[in-house]
């Protein structure tokens, strides 16, 4: 029987291209000899998955993206748009694939949100137990329109990363995330915990670069970050990601206290 329960299975278009993007720019998608990715809990139609693939072949041609499902009806629907490339199936986190396959990318957007803090763990290692070697999951939340969202990359290891991803023409505050962040740090944004830290200190550093808003929110972005980063937080990558609204630090500089 697929392991999990059925949400509510909200999609809409272009939702997870934030995450899409980060994705294709993955290394283990790129460096893959089977580049097999699962969208995992898509939702009540086949648009995710869909949108997955049309962005990642232009990255790796030969990707295959598997969406799966816990609702039979979901699975039905979304197999009337299966395409050379797209497949749809019936499970959960134990992530059913034909032949023994295994993924090298698994993305669960929006799934654990629905469930509870408890659970979060058991469901890492449920899935990240099906990836191929080196694999990642993808494990996060985004709002409605997909215009603020964070993620944690998984593997067999462990948690390893979080990312925040945010439109910044419309961004008002970095910590707006603080509704979004995955299930794994949602009810930890409260004093002394490390993700309520590091969204005070970005919210004060957006506001101490509010004078480069004159310049545009990509260059007061950036000067957000580059003020993050002087004042010790562990960010990751450079401006070319940032330009994109994100910010990455290892695992470790949110993770929650014991």
């Amino acid at each position: 029987m697929p392991i999990g329960s059925i949400t509510r299975g909200t999609t809409g278009t272009n939702r997870l291209r934030r995450v899409d993007r980060w994705i294709a720019a993955h290394p283990v998608l790129r460096r893959a000899d089977d580049p097999l990715v699962v969208d995992l809990g898509y939702g009540a139609s086949a648009t995710t998955p869909l949108e997955l693939h049309q962005r990642l072949r232009k990255v790796r041609p030969d990707v295959e993206v598997v969406g799966i499902e816990i609702d039979p009806e979901r699975v039905r629907l979304a197999s009337l748009s299966a395409r050379p490339g797209v497949s749809f199936r019936l499970g959960g986190f134990e992530v059913p694939l034909d032949g023994g396959r295994r993924p090298a990318v698994i993305r669960a957007l929006n799934v654990l949100r629905q469930y509870d803090e408890s659970q979060v763990d058991a469901s890492w290692r449920l899935m990240t137990s099906r990836l191929q070697p080196g694999g990642v999951l993808v494990e996060g939340t985004c709002n409605e329109v997909g215009r603020v969202a964070s993620w944690v990359d998984v593997t067999e290891a462990g948690p390893q990363t979080f990312t925040v991803a945010l439109h910044l023409a419309s961004l008002e505050a970095p910590s707006v995330v603080a509704e979004r962040l995955p299930k794994a740090l949602i009810h930890r944004n409260v004093p002394g915990e490390r993700v309520h830290d590091l969204l005070v200190d970005l919210d004060r550093q957006w506001a101490i670069a509010a004078p480069l808003s004159v310049y545009g929110p990509v260059q007061r972005w950036i000067a957000t970050v580059e003020g993050l980063r002087a004042a010790g937080w562990p960010v990751r990558h450079g401006r070319t990601r940032w330009r994109l609204g994100e910010l990455t630090l290892p695992w470790s500089a949110v993770e929650p206290r014991a």
